[in-house]
């Protein structure tokens, strides 16, 4: 099977593998597991924050900065085509008593500035307004086709935000992939967030985890919030150690995801039935349309299935395909052979 399903799908390499096999191990409830410790460090150093929390998951990565930031009873401004607000299960309602205010997302993954200004209330003291208290970006946006915001961009919503003293959250599950693409320092682009979440298991290789990072004060915060949601782990150093070798040796390769994604882009373009944009394709997704009425989305993806390639449906009928690292140049030609093998003959 050729899985284009999400990057999530990757393997751990070798290197990790035997990683596990020698990481040193302790209680990291307790600070004692020395892995943990090492992947935090490093990872906050290459943010350019001063501390990070080894998370079990992106989704909790995000939930326990927001529930940091946000008071019960105040608003998070989100993108209403972002992750956290359609993939996260309405955590920060359900746990931190968080209003959730959905704000339009441009193609391009932006939210505007003005239309993040009618969130804030005209008179801050009316009783009956919940108000804003953190601002959401996602870098790369998921749902935009792995879209990578401008950093001139987020300079401006930087300033926006310190302007009405709330702060911002990068869900950067794919950072790393916006980094490559723009050849910029990572922390080019979180030096624009009060906190960053970034995933270790996508891209990155890693079989489990994300991090958190920001302030000192905010960590700790965020610490205190992952035990209360369960994520507590104790030896956890065995899930951190091929996280180690993810952010040492997995970020540099990212570009050969890129490249793949064009080339797929590239092939499938060509093909009668297929609707898509090339010059939309920015990092390692790829979105789609199937024009050729004998399908629906839901029967293109069955088919393909059947015959050894993997898709996602990605909202709207649109398909998704993302890039990895076991993907490979020959996978992307069979791919493409596949799908247009499916035009020429119609479903199963």
């Amino acid at each position: 099977m050729l899985n284009f399903l999400s990057d999530t799908v990757t393997l751990p390499t070798q290197e990790m593998m035997d990683a596990i096999q020698h990481a040193m191990l302790g209680d990291d409830v307790y600070g004692q597991d020395q892995t943990v410790n090492e992947l935090e460090r490093l990872a906050a150093n290459m943010l350019g924050m001063e501390a990070a929390c080894f998370m079990p998951s992106g989704t909790m990565a995000n939930l326990a900065s927001i529930m940091a930031h946000c008071p019960r009873g105040s608003k998070v401004l989100v993108g209403n085509e972002s992750d956290i607000y359609i993939y996260e299960a309405g955590g920060a309602s359900v746990c931190g008593g968080i209003v959730y205010e959905p704000i339009p997302t441009q193609a391009d993954g932006r939210l505007l500035l003005h239309d993040l200004a009618k969130a804030f209330p005209v008179d801050e003291e009316d009783p009956q307004f919940a108000l804003p208290s953190l601002i959401c970006l996602e870098n790369t946006h998921n749902r935009c086709g792995g879209k990578v915001l401008p950093i001139a961009y987020l300079q401006e919503v930087k300033e926006f935000a310190a302007e009405r003293n709330v702060p911002v959250h990068m869900d950067g599950a794919r950072i790393f992939n916006a980094a490559v693409a723009l050849d910029l320092d990572v922390r080019e682009i979180a030096r624009y967030a009060d906190s960053v979440q970034f995933c270790l298991s996508k891209g990155l290789s890693a079989p489990i985890g994300s991090i958190a990072a920001g302030t000192q004060s905010h960590i700790n915060k965020v610490r205190k919030i992952r035990k209360m949601l369960g994520g507590g782990m104790r030896q956890a150093g065995i899930a951190a150690a091929p996280g180690i070798i993810a952010l040492h040796t997995m970020v540099a390769r990212l570009d050969q995801d890129h490249r793949h994604a064009k080339q797929l882009a590239d092939g499938l373009a060509r093909i009668n039935g297929i609707e898509l944009d090339v010059q939309q394709v920015q990092t390692n997704i790829v979105i789609f349309r199937v024009t050729d009425p004998r399908y629906s989305w839901d029967s293109f993806l069955q088919t393909a299935k059947s015959r050894g390639v993997i898709f996602s449906e990605m909202g709207y009928g649109r398909i998704r395909a993302v890039v990895h690292r076991q993907i490979t140049t020959d996978d992307i030609n069979r791919a493409v052979q596949v799908v247009e093998e499916m035009m020429k003959k119609g479903p199963f």
